[in-house]
């Protein structure tokens, strides 16, 4: 596994690196935005570790760019910034996680290994995507079962699809707000709750009773086929 530090940083990147290399990692590194965005466009790597504020290009630059040029890469954002809104446009810049300064090197390794497994188990998501003895129709937005048809909103989708991608694993309520209401006003987590309560009356055969949209006490939910 290859994996490239970009960060301006000289100890934050010399300790990035000694610690990724002992867990067997391959490991590149670059000091600014501009040489990052070309190592990444010019060399396979599996995972980017992208620090936002650098010279010349700024994390955010980096990682618009990347998705431009069609790169799919997991990018993991490091950031000192801990408001909201600059977590929402790193996401929104098509980076797939976050973690804000100053962190632990044991909690970035856990991200690392986690975003690695989610993109190694990823697959399309077929069109429609079969759910019990119904199916999802993306491109309609729409559930249909037995001759029977629910319209979906656009952040039912966005949850479905978030689930989905997570192939049964739970998902947290705060990632179905970064993910799906990110770019709005940050509702509470008990939003995430209405809309699941919403959504189960439309996939589930009998919504007290749910066989798909599962919660996982404490945590959020996870989707079972």
């Amino acid at each position: 596994m290859r994996i490239l530090i970009v960060d301006d940083e000289a100890p934050m990147r010399v300790a990035l690196e000694q610690t990724l290399r002992s867990e067997g990692f391959k490991v590149a590194s670059a000091a600014d935005g501009e040489a990052g965005l070309e190592m990444a466009l010019a060399e396979p790597f599996d995972l980017i570790l992208l620090d936002v504020m650098m010279p010349k290009l700024d994390g955010f630059a980096v990682c618009q760019g990347l998705r431009r040029h069609g790169s799919k890469v997991p990018i993991l954002m490091l950031t000192a910034r801990g408001q909201v809104d600059d977590r929402v446009t790193g996401l929104d810049s098509g980076a797939d996680d976050y973690l804000t300064k100053p962190f632990s090197l044991r909690e970035l390794l856990a991200r690392v290994h986690a975003l690695l497994r989610r993109f190694e188990r990823s697959e399309p998501i077929t069109d429609p995507y079969p759910l019990g003895d119904g199916q999802i129709q993306f491109s309609k937005r729409r559930f249909q079962r037995a001759g029977e048809e629910h319209e979906l909103t656009e952040k039912e989708v966005g949850m479905l699809k978030l689930l989905i991608e997570s192939k049964g694993e739970p998902v947290s309520r705060e990632k179905f707000l970064d993910h799906v209401w990110g770019y709005e006003s940050y509702p509470s987590t008990r939003t995430v709750d209405n809309f699941v309560l919403a959504l189960r009356k439309k996939i589930e055969p009998d919504p007290s009773t749910p066989r798909h949209l599962l919660t996982v006490r404490a945590y959020g939910y996870r989707l079972a086929r």
